[in-house]
């Protein structure tokens, strides 16, 4: 089976337009219905309806879709392997990450492995960290850098937490709420906010909190990229809860009385996948992150336990 048309295929399947499959690949429209008409003739099967400009995958299509996506990564994975005998840290390696890990987390680390490792094409796929999280489980991705899953770890994963993410209620400076300090869920329940869509890890935090609490968020809008929702919260829309890493002069954190907001930041990878050496090289500079970050955290504890003990000392 042609793996040019596999390829071809999925690509027709995902974006639902063989001129969209083109762009994807970099191929001409015709080559890719030519090696579409070519997997179809091989198969024996119609893979796609053809309905003026919509193309809908046939019952065929989608029995093969989840098995071409398994064919292709068993054949990367067998030519990674062999690549990987000799010791050697090259090829290619995608991981995925979130806009926020992305940008604001994972550049040094990034700098130092591409440094470190030139022969590596990297590819970072931006995708959201659930999706991200599916996309690890079912084989797609070696590795993802994302917010863990708050609710616990899906039993085919393996994670690891890299960097405590503490979160805050944060207002323009001239917004009503902006001088009193702190607030409780009742009085944010009364004013709209900008958050996270509930389907996200950050999103879900919240929504449990205000659910414990019997009240009900007012959002006004919602988008799942974080550095939106500074600049709606900045031009007063509404309030939000971002990362305390994310404060700029336009904001205002508050208190969130008997509450403390945090998520966590780390890699996720199969339980059941073995890495190849491009991999394993990316996961061994991301446990010395976490760590060097543990370490960090645990100095701090003690330091700040010394002087809590050394004040309260007559």
């Amino acid at each position: 089976m042609d793996t040019h048309a596999l390829l071809a295929f999925i690509a027709v399947a995902e974006t639902g337009s063989f001129s969209l499959a083109a762009e994807r690949l970099n191929l001409t429209q015709p080559a890719i219905s030519k090696r579409v008409a070519a997997l179809e003739l091989h198969l024996g099967a119609r893979l796609f309806d053809r309905i003026g400009r919509r193309v809908d995958t046939t019952e065929a299509g989608q029995a093969l879709l989840p098995r071409a996506g398994r064919i292709l990564r068993e054949i990367a994975d067998t030519e990674r392997s062999l690549r990987d005998l000799d010791g050697s840290v090259g090829g290619r390696l995608a991981i995925g990450t979130s806009h926020h890990v992305g940008l604001h987390r994972l550049p040094p680390i990034l700098r130092q492995y591409a440094r470190a490792y030139p022969g590596v094409e990297l590819e970072i796929r931006f995708m959201d960290s659930e999706k991200a999280h599916e996309t690890v489980a079912a084989g797609g991705l070696e590795l993802a850098v994302v917010t863990l899953d708050p609710q616990g770890e899906d039993s085919r994963l393996r994670s690891r937490l890299i960097w405590d993410d503490p979160l805050s209620v944060m207002v323009a400076r001239d917004h009503p709420l902006a001088d009193r300090g702190s607030v409780d869920v009742d009085t944010l329940a009364a004013w709209p906010a900008v958050l996270p869509g509930p389907g996200t890890y950050t999103g879900q935090i919240l929504q449990g909190l205000f659910s414990a609490r019997g009240a009900r968020l007012h959002v006004g809008m919602s988008t799942n990229y974080l550095e939106t929702l500074r600049m709606l919260a900045g031009i007063g829309l509404g309030w939000s809860v971002l990362p305390d890493t994310m404060l700029t002069p336009e904001l205002t954190r508050l208190g969130l009385e008997g509450a403390r907001m945090r998520r966590g930041l780390g890699y996720v990878l199969h339980q059941g996948r073995s890495l190849g050496n491009a991999a394993q090289a990316m996961l061994n500079l991301l446990d010395a992150t976490a760590d060097d970050q543990h370490a960090q955290a645990a100095s701090a504890a003690r330091n700040a336990s010394g002087v809590s003990t050394s004040a309260s000392t007559p």
